[in-house]
Order: C-alpha cells, then sequence, then structure tokens
C-alpha cells in the first residue's frame, strides 16, 4: 500500500518536471476498444522509455523487463516503484508469466526489440512479444517514442548528436489485433504472429512521422541532426552542413521568387549538384514549383513538357549547359526564358543576402508555412507511350515516402549514401536525395550515373555505405570495379527496372553483397516494395511499404497474378498533359478514384512478397495464349548468363504476333533458348524465331532498356 501511494505521488511530482524538460507533447487516443485484455508495444530508444510511458498514458501498466537490467543497481530503484515482470529471452517459459498477467486483465508494456536501438531506427522484433498478443486475443496498442534516442540516456552508435533535454513526443496510435492462423506447428505460426508484429511496428513509425512541407521538413531536420553536421556534398567537394543548405535553399528560392510570380512552374535543367536540391527546397518556400526536365529528352520532347506544365522559365547554368552540349537544344525553345545559377549570387542585393543571413536562424518567421498538399515538385515520363505527361508531387506524397523509407531502413548518420542517379528520375530525387538530407544521412551526389570507372573509385574514397542504382549501372559499376572497391557498402538498392540473377550473383560472388531489388512507379514518388534485411525474398521486389493499399484485378488471358492499383499518401496529386496545358487530371483507376493503376501484372505470396510478372503491355498474344515478354528475357538469361538480352514483338499475320529477340550474344540460336525453356518449364511458344544481335542494347538515361526504340527495330526488322 505504502509502495503504491508514494509511486502515485511521483508521479504526480515527476509527470509536470519531464514535460518541461522534455516538452513532452502526446499526440493520439488510448482507446482499448472496451477490452480487458491490452498490450501497449513501444519502440525502444533509451533508458528512460519506460519511465515516459509511465508518466503520460493513462493507465497503471505493468512493465515487461529484461532479467539483466532489474539486476542492475542503478534500476532498481525506479523498479521498486513500479509494477513489472522480469524475463529471459533465452527461457522459452518466461511467455508463460506474460500470457497469465494479460489473461487477469492487467495492461502490460512491451518493447518488442527486446533492446535500445543502436541504429535510431527499428531493430530486430521478436515473436514472443506478438504471440502473446494473438494468443490472448489482446487488443495491442502502438506508442511511438521520438526523441529519447537523441538524449543521453540512449545508446546510439558513433558520434549521435546527444542532449540532455531533447524534445519528446509520444504517439499513441489507433489500436489493432494479431490473429494466429489455423493449422500449421507451432513454430509456423509464432513466426506469423512475429511477422504481424514487424508489420505493425512499422507502420507505427510510418504512421506518426510529422509530415511538414519541404522548407519546413528541412528546418526541423536541421534542429534535429545539428545544424553544423555536414549534410551532402557533390563533385566540388565541398561538404555543406544544415545550415549552409538553408541559406542556399532560401538565397536560390528568392532569386527564383524575384524573377517568376506567385504558384509558378518553374522548369529545371540542373545535374545532380547541392545546388539543385537547395534550388528545388528554396522555390516551395517562396510558393513557386519546380518541374525537372530531363537534358537528355530532346527539343520535342522538352517541348511537351513545357507546355503541359505551362512552364516559363526554367533554371541551369552555363557551366552544364556547355559541358552537356545543350545550347542547340536550348535554342529550340524560344517561347521560354532561362535563368542561370552564374547570375544567381550577383542576382542577389546586400539587403537580400542579409535578408537570407537571418532568415537561416529564424527560418519559421521569416518563411510562411505552405499546406502539405500544395505541388511540390513536377516529375516527366519517359514519353514511352506518347508525349511526356507531368506527374504532379504534393509535399505530403514526397515526405511521406520518405517516412515509409524510413520506417524500413535503418541507415543513420554513421552510414553515408552515394547516389548518381538523376533528379529527374524520382528513385533519385527521393531516394537518393531527399530521404537522406531530411533524415541526416550524409550524401554524396554524383553528377552522371554513366562514369563506370570513375564511381567505385568515389565510392571507396568516401567510404560510401549504401547505393541506389538500376540493374543495367549495377552491372557496370561490377565489372570495373575493383573487388575491394566495396568495402564499406551495407545496402545496395535496386530499382527502376527488374534485377537479373547474373547482377545478382556476380556482385555476391565479387564483393560478398547481397542487392535488395525494389519496386515504384514516378506517380508514387516512388517506392512502393523494397526488400530489406529483416524482410529478403530473392526474385521478388519485398513488401509493400506502411501504408500502400493494393488491389490485383484479373486480367483476361494471364492466369499468374493479376493488375496493381495502388492507393496511399505517397500517390501523385495527378498528370499534367501537353494536350491540356496546366489542367490537373486526378489519380483514377477502375478501382475507383484516387486510384492509381501501374499498368504491371504482379503476384503475391502468402507472406506479402511482391514478384513481379511483367507490365500488360509488354505480353504478346501467339495463337491465342499471352506470352510475357520478361519470361522471355528470363529464357534468353538462362541460356546467356553473361550477356543482355531484350524481348519486344511485331504483328505476324498468322499468329497475330511474333516475337523478337535483341541480344549482345552473337552466337545465341534457338536451339539453346529451347533447352533452357524446358529447364524453367516454359512453354515452346515463349521461343523466339527471329534473334537479333546487337553490340549493346539501348539505353534511356534511367539506365532502362529503351523498350520504344527496340519496339521500332522489331517492326522494322
Amino acid at each position: 500500500m505504502i509502495r503504491r501511494m508514494l509511486a502515485s505521488f511521483l508521479r504526480i511530482l515527476l509527470r509536470p518536471i519531464m514535460r518541461l524538460l522534455f516538452s513532452v507533447k502526446v499526440e493520439g487516443n488510448f482507446d482499448t476498444q472496451g477490452s480487458s485484455r491490452v498490450v501497449i508495444i513501444a519502440n525502444h530508444e533509451s533508458f528512460i522509455d519506460g519511465l515516459l510511458i509511465g508518466l503520460f498514458l493513462p493507465v497503471n501498466p505493468v512493465f515487461v523487463v529484461h532479467t539483466a537490467i532489474a539486476r542492475q543497481p542503478m534500476f532498481k530503484l525506479a523498479l521498486s516503484l513500479i509494477d513489472y515482470v522480469t524475463v529471459d529471452p533465452s527461457n522459452p517459459m518466461a511467455i508463460k508469466s506474460i500470457l497469465k498477467l494479460v489473461q487477469q486483465g492487467r495492461p502490460i508494456v512491451i518493447f518488442p526489440e527486446g533492446r535500445l536501438t543502436v541504429t535510431g531506427g527499428l531493430m530486430k522484433v521478436y515473436d514472443g512479444p506478438a504471440f502473446v498478443a494473438a494468443r490472448t486475443g489482446a487488443t495491442l496498442i502502438p506508442v511511438r517514442l521520438d526523441g529519447p534516442a537523441r538524449s543521453t540516456f540512449a545508446r546510439l552508435r558513433g558520434e549521435a548528436r546527444r542532449q540532455w533535454f531533447p524534445r519528446v513526443r509520444i504517439s499513441i496510435l489507433p489500436p489493432t489485433r494479431i490473429s494466429l492462423p489455423e493449422g500449421g506447428t507451432s513454430r509456423a505460426r509464432r513466426q506469423h504472429a512475429g511477422e504481424a508484429m514487424r508489420r505493425i511496428m512499422q507502420h507505427m513509425m510510418f504512421a506518426s512521422a510529422p509530415i511538414r512541407p519541404l522548407f519546413q521538413a528541412l528546418a526541423d531536420a536541421g534542429r534535429t541532426h545539428g545544424w553544423s553536421t555536414p549534410i551532402i556534398e557533390d563533385v566540388r567537394q565541398t561538404p555543406f552542413n544544415y545550415r549552409q543548405m538553408l541559406r542556399l535553399s532560401l538565397g536560390a528560392g528568392r532569386y527564383l521568387a524575384a524573377h517568376s510570380a506567385p504558384g509558378e512552374r518553374i522548369g529545371m535543367l540542373l545535374p545532380n549538384l547541392a545546388i539543385t536540391a537547395a534550388s528545388l527546397i528554396g522555390a516551395t518556400a517562396f510558393g513557386r514549383h519546380i518541374a525537372i526536365l530531363n537534358p537528355t529528352a530532346g527539343a520535342e520532347n522538352l517541348r511537351h513538357a513545357i507546355a503541359a506544365a505551362q512552364i516559363q522559365h526554367i533554371i541551369t547554368a552555363r557551366a552544364f549547359v556547355e559541358k552537356a552540349g545543350l545550347q542547340a537544344t536550348l535554342d529550340a525553345l524560344p517561347e521560354v526564358e532561362f535563368l542561370y545559377l552564374e547570375d544567381l549570387r550577383p542576382g542577389l542585393s546586400l539587403k537580400d543576402k542579409l535578408w537570407v543571413l537571418i532568415a537561416s536562424y529564424l527560418p519559421d518567421r521569416f518563411i510562411t508555412e505552405a499546406s502539405v498538399d500544395d505541388e511540390a515538385v513536377t516529375l516527366f515520363t519517359s514519353g514511352s507511350e506518347g508525349a511526356p505527361k507531368g506527374v504532379v508531387l504534393s509535399h505530403r506524397a514526397l515526405l511521406s515516402n520518405v517516412a515509409q523509407i524510413r520506417a524500413v531502413i535503418d541507415l543513420n548518420r554513421l552510414d553515408r549514401i552515394f547516389n548518381a542517379l538523376p533528379m529527374f528520375h524520382s528513385f533519385g530525387l527521393t531516394a537518393g536525395t531527399l530521404y537522406p538530407l531530411l533524415s541526416g544521412i550524409p550524401v554524396f551526389l554524383y553528377v552522371s550515373p554513366l562514369h563506370y570507372r570513375v564511381i567505385p573509385e568515389i565510392i571507396y574514397d568516401r567510404s560510401c555505405t549504401a547505393l541506389f542504382g538500376t540493374n543495367t549501372f549495377l552491372s557496370y559499376y561490377a565489372r570495373f570495379a575493383h573487388p575491394y572497391d566495396f568495402f564499406r557498402l551495407r545496402y545496395v538498392v535496386a530499382g527502376a527496372e527488374k534485377l537479373s540473377n547474373s547482377v545478382r550473383t556476380t556482385w555476391f560472388d565479387k564483393f560478398g553483397i547481397r542487392i535488395y531489388e525494389g519496386y515504384g512507379a514516378t506517380e508514387t514518388a516512388p517506392v512502393l516494395a523494397v526488400n530489406t534485411p529483416m524482410a529478403y525474398r530473392p526474385s521478388t521486389v519485398g513488401q509493400f511499404l506502411p501504408g500502400i493499399e493494393h488491389q490485383l484485378v484479373p486480367v483476361p488471358g494471364i492466369q499468374q497474378g493479376g493488375q496493381l492499383h495502388v492507393r496511399g499518401a505517397n500517390l501523385m496529386s495527378g498528370y499534367l498533359r501537353s494536350s491540356a496545358p496546366g489542367v490537373l487530371e486526378p489519380p483514377v483507376s477502375s478501382v475507383g478514384t484516387g486510384w492509381y493503376d501501374t499498368g504491371d501484372i504482379v503476384s503475391l505470396d502468402e507472406d506479402g512478397f511482391v514478384r513481379i510478372e511483367g507490365r500488360v503491355k509488354r505480353f504478346a498474344k501467339i495463337g491465342g495464349e499471352m506470352i510475357s515478354l520478361e519470361s522471355v528475357e528470363r529464357i534468353a538469361t538462362t541460356a546467356s548468363p553473361e550477356f543482355a538480352h531484350a524481348a519486344s514483338s511485331r504483328v505476324d499475320e498468322i499468329r497475330g504476333e511474333a516475337l523478337v529477340l535483341f541480344t549482345t550474344d552473337a552466337t545465341l540460336a534457338r536451339e539453346r533458348l529451347l533447352a533452357a525453356a524446358q529447364q524453367l518449364g516454359q512453354p515452346e511458344l515463349a521461343i523466339p524465331r527471329q534473334i537479333i544481335p546487337l553490340a549493346e542494347l539501348p539505353l534511356l538515361p534511367t539506365g532502362k532498356v529503351d523498350y520504344v526504340r527496340l519496339k521500332t527495330m522489331a517492326i522494322n526488322a
């Protein structure tokens, strides 16, 4: 009785003290849905997590404490004031005591990770807590702690920025439950529960992430990770810290605002540089929107993009125009006015520079926060299905995708990302630039992914630990890299095109590195699914990110999988078309408004891993049968793994369509393809009758195979 009275007194005393010291903010409602069996699950950031939960949640729970922690003298006093039960994860009988407490109606608090995070993100989630919740039918209440990891009570690796009293946010998410499947072994059912718990925790990390406009998100990152923290570097080899990036953004934004109207879309023709990212973010701070143009698209496609987005000004650089040989392209665009980076600094008056200096220290007072649903950036499709379309992405879409990536990938400030993917490509913009910049992860921006000999050297020299690329680029990097160039890499993520088995095997054999394949679309900002160390399955693109809704719509003639339609916070605002300049066309599919039809045929296994079967438009109807062109390429790769292959089709008067295979293997014959098809269990209809050898397959600037050009070659063959 005395202990309970003392605990209540200390709770009343400590709550206002902790609220004052840590500026504690509690979000969400504690809803048990009327259940008497409640399990509270939380991420584990520091030694004060339990204290924060005990003080600010409206219940008096029983805490599940690791036996080793309970033995330490420094925790004995605190534990004496609360209800707790000790467990040893290595003891299988430990779960029984927790089960008994839940069944008795006592709310319990469990940290499913079982240890403090040393990465700042989620770590391994144990099966035991999930099994308890599933076995008892308890209501799960996820609680996200954000802030304690930056305190002196945390255990982050390396020289993490520590504060005595960082701001703490406690987010209480809606309740949920875990159900166990019928049948199967006890071990399998336990693993199923553990997997469900991991997905709940990842969704918690995403759903509780604050979503603010780009400029405010940059300012928040500076406050969180330290203004003097070096965050971005480019080929000029001058690292920029957060304060410098904020000044660059403010200066570029003020310059662009002086030469444009509010709400105007400003075109951008620039390579991967720190000033490119700063200009994009800075423009949005002044109510302008950036439309990132592909400098290799050609004058005709650029005219379509300019018309669709109603672009009147384009920001570029004279040095870039000269090096990239773009002067003739620019001369063919007389309808727009060009602004040059070289004029930015001279174009700012002394008053402007003083304003930028002061605003960089007081950004919230000088910049009015935009709505997260406002347009942030416009990207353009490749034009493979006609004139390029503008894909309008809001602040919410970009920041939601960054939060989704953060929830499943545990990169932190000890890592360094190498990104050579251009920002006009959504993979290069969101994953390669905004994700590290807004997450406190240093990033090195490189001007072109095509410098195959140089890039491995830079990755080695800069000790980069993460690399984003396409299958094509990764194959060339592997070809020219020394086996030790990638000794620091721990994350290599492939997207934008299918990862071939030969590239996957080469990277593992030569460098000992597993490539994590992902999947996405420009219209989804772009990442939809990705393999990770905690959830990996070969020949798939991983599981859907948290917050992604999906439906598979059956396609006549295709037996395996269905056409993928998706919806989520990372979905585009809509399309801009040159046929209707400036008119935003919201996303809609056969599933309904607000859904996006990816055009991809996918299948899902029992664990939710996504397998890409092919694009709807990459199927050929031969003799009444639907044949996937990707399966044709898979046959060719099996028959000739050391070479590159791409399949297309043309009209055939007898069969409807005929397959055409383009290959860099000049000796590849139909007999070898037939043997490979038999090995893979593929029908003879999938064997192309026409094989065309090429020195190299034509590629788009993003590294993807140029199937539009191959289609033309197939028709004319």
